[in-house]
């Protein structure tokens, strides 16, 4: 029955899956819930009337037809978005019929059938089909409390969400509270890759994480105020790209590969809370507090939003067609960190006559200065070159020479020579966009050749990032202070 109805593949990462030889372009799964295990067994309820396949029967058909898809060349299966062999972008719109919206450079259509194969998980749900509607980037700004700048970078982001090939900064939705943080990022993963949760929690884990992120293309966390260094860096590798090796469940040395690069998107009250590298692969839009006279309940915005949805995603298509349009020709001067992105928003503004890369750069050095004033030991370094405009010497010297802040040794304070040398690398492209550039390429002279950190400040038009003696006034929190956030006050 299965070989009647269906076609064997191979995923590219090792997967086998089924696709229905008359029925959508979508990749089922051959086990686990919704897979071809269960339609197998209802397709045979239904051909013999009273009868019931044995579990027997279906693990041992499974484990054939498993064997089938594995003596086939992989194939690329993609989730949510992909890219055809004529270079179009193809969403799949997730319902059970298969259409999909095809972009290319001359405009977008909905196809009944996808030209790319697709796989669905649990997280997914169904998009709308997009409308023509002149005003659908116009509906979407009126539900949003953020100024007309702020609005275009988060088009251009949306945009860019489909684009699958590129890395996308991750966006990061900044407030006080009662700004609509929330609800806002809510909004936009449900623009471009819809999901009964949208939302999640910080997953305790790199295990944890990574089946989140596998089973959805876009994805958001919810009300960040400190992220791990594992969290941070893992993060930084799903905007890149990463992949992630386990061992199979009952075997001994088969393993399971989960690669993806995800749309990832943060709602926080304090941006300080990124870490360097974090820092450099974000797109921070700062909400405005919504005035009580204009607040409105979930249940209404839900029910504008849904009934608007089709037409915002028909002016983002429209958008993304012109971008496809231009991007082969987009040529920057020089290439931020996260350059692919930047020519995505560079192609925005030639086509809509938007400021959008110039903002993403201004507001980018803005979230590195935020990210150094979160981090005590960058101050200190900052200060102690700001005092001496060219310091030389080992990691064990550094650390001598820094003032440790306050009675209390902070948390992140590195703790030995070795520590303090891997900070300072970390901390290079931060201190960099504050005018201070690091050189660990020399050695000393004496017998020890020991490894030299040499911090200068290169820009002097740019102001130091803090008073020489501003390092000085971090002590600690009074136990009694109940407003605190943490164990320093500065």
């Amino acid at each position: 029955m299965a070989r009647q109805h269906y076609v064997f593949v191979l995923s590219t990462d090792g997967r086998p899956y089924a696709v229905a030889a008359d029925g959508p372009n979508i990749a089922l799964p051959l086990r686990g819930r919704s897979g071809l295990r269960q339609r197998l067994a209802r397709m045979f309820a239904d051909a013999n009337p009273g009868e019931v396949a044995s579990q027997s029967a279906l693990a041992d058909a499974m484990t054939v037809l498993e064997g089938m898809a594995e003596s086939t060349d992989p194939v690329p299966v993609h989730l949510r978005v992909g890219r055809s062999p004529t270079g179009a972008i193809v969403v799949d719109l997730g319902t059970a019929d298969g259409r999909a919206v095809v972009a290319t450079a001359t405009g977008w259509n909905t196809v009944d059938r996808s030209p790319v194969l697709f796989r669905r998980s649990g997280a997914m749900a169904p998009m709308p089909e997009p409308v023509l509607d002149g005003d659908g980037l116009a509906k979407l700004h009126s539900l949003l409390n953020m100024d007309t700048p702020a609005f275009h970078q988060l088009i251009a982001w949306l945009v860019a969400a489909w684009i699958p090939d590129i890395p996308h900064p991750a966006l990061v939705c900044k407030g006080e509270q009662g700004t609509g943080k929330s609800k806002a990022a809510q909004m936009f993963i449900n623009l471009i890759d819809p999901s009964p949760a949208a939302k999640r929690s910080q997953p305790r884990d790199e295990k944890a994480w990574s089946r989140q992120a596998f089973s959805s293309w876009a994805l958001c966390l919810d009300n960040i105020s400190t992220i791990p260094p594992w969290l941070s860096d893992t993060l930084c590798k799903a905007v890149t790209g990463d992949g992630v090796v386990d061992r199979a469940l009952y075997t001994d040395d088969d393993v399971v590969v989960l690669t993806f690069k995800r749309v990832l998107a943060m709602t926080t009250i304090d941006a300080g809370a990124l870490a360097g590298d974090l820092a450099e692969r974000v797109l921070l839009l700062d909400l405005q507090l919504i005035d009580a006279t204009r607040r409105r309940s979930e249940e209404e915005l839900d029910a504008t939003f849904e009934a608007v949805r089709p037409a915002v995603l028909g002016a983002l298509f429209d958008v993304l067609a012109c971008v496809l349009a231009v991007l082969p020709t987009v040529r920057l001067e020089s290439m931020p960190r996260m350059a692919d992105f930047a020519r995505v928003l560079a192609a925005v503004d030639a086509t809509q006559g938007w400021t959008t890369l110039d903002d993403y750069l201004d507001t980018s050095a803005n979230v590195a200065t935020d990210a150094l004033e979160g981090d005590p030991f960058a101050m200190a370094l900052a200060s102690l070159v700001d005092q001496a405009g060219t310091w030389r010497g080992t990691a064990a010297q550094l650390l001598e020479a820094l003032p440790v802040p306050g009675m209390v040794r902070p948390p992140n304070w590195p703790k030995d020579a070795t520590r303090a040398g891997g900070r300072v690398k970390r901390l290079a492209p931060l201190l960099r966009s504050i005018g201070i550039t690091v050189d660990d390429t020399q050695r000393s002279r004496d017998r020890h050749r020991h490894k030299l950190l040499i911090l200068t400040r290169t820009d002097p038009d740019t102001p130091p990032a803090s008073t020489p003696d501003q390092v000085e006034l971090w002590q600690p929190r009074p136990p009694h202070d109940p407003g605190g956030t943490g164990p320093y006050q500065h």
